[in-house]
Parts: C-alpha cells; sequence; structure tokens
C-alpha cells in the first residue's frame, strides 16, 4: 500500500525524520491509524480520515484539531494519561505511540482503568455540553450549553440524530414518537446527576496502556452524566462478547463513585445515543440499528 502524502506532510510537520516504515496498524470506518517508524528511530501513530482501503479523503474541518483538544481535557482537567499529540495539520494528526491494554486476565490492569475513570468522572463542570460543539465519528457533536441534563441529553444527545439522512430514513413515524415519549420521561428512568467531564466514546478500544497505566483515546468530550461514558464500555462489550470489559472494571469503579441501584439495567437507555449515532453513520444494513434501537423503545417508551 502507497504511504499517503498527507502521512508524510504530518510527520515533517511533527519535526521527524524521514519515514523508513510505515503500515496500517488499525484502519475503522472513520480514520486510518499509521504506524510509522522514522530515520531518526521515533515510532509515532499518524491518523489520516477515511478507510485504508479507499484511500485518504478530506476530514471535516477542524476534525483532528477538535481530538487534540478533547485529549488535552482529559489529561489536564481529568488527570488521565493521554497520548502526547505532535502535530496536527488539516489532514491529519500526529501521536505519541502507545501500547494496547492487556486482555481480561490482567484484573490488575482494569481495576486501574475502572478507578481512573471514577476520578475522571468526579470534575464537575458548570453546565451541560462544552465550549464548542465536537465530532462523534464523522458527525457533529452538538454540545449548546444548557443547564438542564435530561433536556440536553433528550435534545443534543438523542433528538439531535433524527434529522440526520440515515435516521430519517431508518425510524418510521411510531419510532419518532417512542424516542420522543421516552425524552419527556428521562427523569422518571434516569437519576440525577451533575455534569462531570466525560469521554464520549468510551469503548473497549479507546482504553490503552502507558507503562502499565490506563490511557485514553479518541473522545469525544463534554460534561455531561458519567453513566454515558459506562454505556458505551458496557453495551459495545454486550454485544461483542470477546470485548466485554471485566467485571472488576465496574466494581473498582464502583469503590470511588458508588452506582446507583439499576445501573445495569439503564444502560441501553444511555445507550440509545451511540445506537443513533450508528444509523446515522452506517445505516441499517450492517448490524440492524433499527432492530435495536427498536429494541430500547420498547423496552423504555
Amino acid at each position: 500500500m502507497t504511504l499517503p502524502a498527507v502521512v508524510r506532510d504530518a510527520v515533517t510537520a511533527a519535526g521527524l525524520g524521514a519515514v523508513v516504515d510505515a503500515r496500517v496498524a488499525a484502519g475503522g470506518d472513520i480514520s486510518t491509524a499509521w504506524l510509522v517508524t522514522c530515520r531518526d528511530g521515533a515510532t509515532v501513530v499518524v491518523k489520516t480520515f477515511g478507510r485504508p482501503d479507499d484511500g485518504v479523503t478530506v476530514p471535516p474541518p477542524g476534525l483532528y484539531g477538535c481530538e487534540a483538544e478533547g485529549l488535552a481535557a482529559l489529561r489536564t482537567i481529568g488527570g488521565v494519561r493521554t497520548p502526547d499529540v505532535l502535530a496536527v495539520t488539516g489532514s491529519a494528526i500526529v501521536l505519541e505511540r502507545l501500547a494496547a491494554a492487556p486482555p481480561d486476565d490482567d484484573p490488575a490492569f482494569w481495576a486501574r482503568a475502572g478507578r481512573c475513570l471514577a476520578i475522571m468522572h468526579g470534575v464537575l463542570g458548570p453546565r451541560y455540553g462544552w465550549p464548542a460543539d465536537g465530532w462523534l465519528g464523522r458527525l457533529r457533536q452538538v454540545n449548546t450549553w444548557h443547564d438542564d441534563g435530561y433536556e440536553f441529553f433528550a435534545t443534543r444527545r438523542l433528538l439531535r440524530w433524527l434529522p440526520e439522512p440515515a435516521v430519517a430514513a431508518g425510524l418510521d413515524a411510531a419510532d419518532r414518537a417512542a424516542l420522543e415519549r421516552i425524552c419527556h420521561r428521562l427523569p422518571e428512568l434516569l437519576p440525577p446527576a451533575p455534569p462531570s467531564l466525560t469521554h464520549g466514546d468510551l469503548v473497549r478500544g479507546n482504553i490503552l496502556t502507558a507503562d502499565g497505566r490506563p490511557a485514553l483515546i479518541d473522545p469525544s468530550v463534554s460534561w455531561m452524566w458519567p453513566e454515558v461514558d459506562l454505556s458505551m464500555i458496557y453495551c459495545v462489550g454486550q454485544f461483542s462478547p470477546p470485548s466485554r470489559v471485566p467485571d472488576r472494571f465496574f466494581s473498582a469503579y464502583a469503590e470511588i463513585r458508588p452506582l446507583d441501584d439499576g445501573w445495569r439495567e439503564r444502560m441501553p437507555l444511555l445507550h440509545l445515543r451511540e445506537l443513533l449515532s450508528l444509523l446515522a453513520h452506517f445505516g441499517n444494513d450492517r448490524w440492524d440499528m433499527t432492530g435495536r434501537i427498536r429494541q430500547v423503545l420498547r423496552a423504555f417508551g
């Protein structure tokens, strides 16, 4: 595979030596991570927009700058280890290389990760939202400030997806009505919680390690309910059993921040934001997102 020019340009912007080796370390639906070794011995990760077999495409304006700001917030405000950002260009971001998280049979690491997240969630913000909109995948994450967490979650995290073309095509009038009913009932369905610093896209793959210390990547930060983060790491694991997060993660989290009764039962409702986002991004063909959304609507509507 030919190394895209934007990767070489990003390495140059980081002030590193000439590229001597590069390979795709991870290729997703949004970005491709290149593992790049330079002549001066440095090995870094360069993220570019698009799938590896589609070639590099132009990212939404400010996508990687927003990622860099989110990483800085997690580190400076939340006290979480994140990769150093070595350069940001209009088409790429250059990051310190970190290691993958250990497997399930390392309970000590997952306990540290749970406590780390709990401490981060203990950092409270002034309101729900963020000073600017961000990105969730390649679509806008709307972060307009609000004093009411229920209203914020309803309008900025759930109803916000309804105008997206794939969501409008995938959900019928009954689905939309059920979603609106759930939004009205959120104060009955979810316990109140203050605005905490949240990662926003906390799938297991976004937890790495740096010298045994948990580290986070790929954030979509905002001041929001902590259980929204928990729903990501809990529910995605349920859909893909090999990637389930060990129970020690949640029990260690609860040592720092006790979990309200019924938290496991609430996870699918909070995860509805992610299901709507996936439907907006990819339509219904791959994962039957419409069917999964309807299951949640039936359970809570």
